[in-house]
C-alpha cells in the first residue's frame, strides 16, 4: 500500500467525520425549531456511511468511507402545553423536535475521536514517509 492510498484512505474518512459534526451542529441549534420552511419543527439528520471502493485490490478494496445518505428521523416530536406559543395548534400544545441534547454531545465526541484517529494516521504515515527518505538519504 502507497502512503497517497493511506492519504486517500484517512481523508475518506475524515471527511465523513466532518459532515457527521456539521449534522450534530445542526441538530443541536435546531432543537427547539418549532417552524421549518417544509413545515413542522425541525427533524434530526444524521449521516449514513458506507464501505466505498477506491481502486485497491486485496483486503482493504473497501476501506474508505462515504456518506451514502442523509437520514432525516422519523421520531415522533415532543409535545408541550403551551396555549399563548404562536405555533400551538387548537388545543394549545406545541410540538418540538425530539433531540436528546446528551445524545448529540456523545455522537459529537465519538465523531471528533474517529477525526482524530484519521489525523493520527496521516501523521504516522508521513513519518513513515519521512523515516524511508531519511534512510534512501543516509546510503
Amino acid at each position: 500500500m502507497s502512503i497517497s492510498q493511506i492519504y486517500d484512505i484517512a481523508s475518506s474518512g475524515m471527511a465523513a467525520q466532518r459532515l457527521r459534526v456539521q449534522l450534530i451542529a445542526s441538530n443541536v441549534a435546531n432543537s427547539e425549531t418549532t417552524r421549518t420552511k417544509e413545515g413542522g419543527p425541525f427533524r434530526r439528520r444524521d449521516a449514513v456511511f458506507q464501505a466505498q471502493d477506491l481502486g485497491f485490490s486485496g483486503a482493504l478494496a473497501n476501506a474508505s468511507v462515504r456518506v451514502a445518505a442523509i437520514r432525516t428521523s422519523d421520531e415522533p416530536f415532543l409535545t408541550r402545553y403551551e396555549p399563548g406559543h404562536p405555533d400551538a395548534n387548537a388545543d394549545g400544545v406545541v410540538s418540538y423536535p425530539n433531540i436528546n441534547p446528551t445524545d448529540e454531545m456523545v455522537n459529537l465526541t465519538e465523531a471528533s475521536r474517529a477525526y482524530e484517529a484519521n489525523i493520527a494516521v496521516v501523521r504516522s504515515a508521513k513519518a513513515m514517509a519521512t523515516s524511508a527518505l531519511e534512510i534512501l538519504r543516509v546510503q
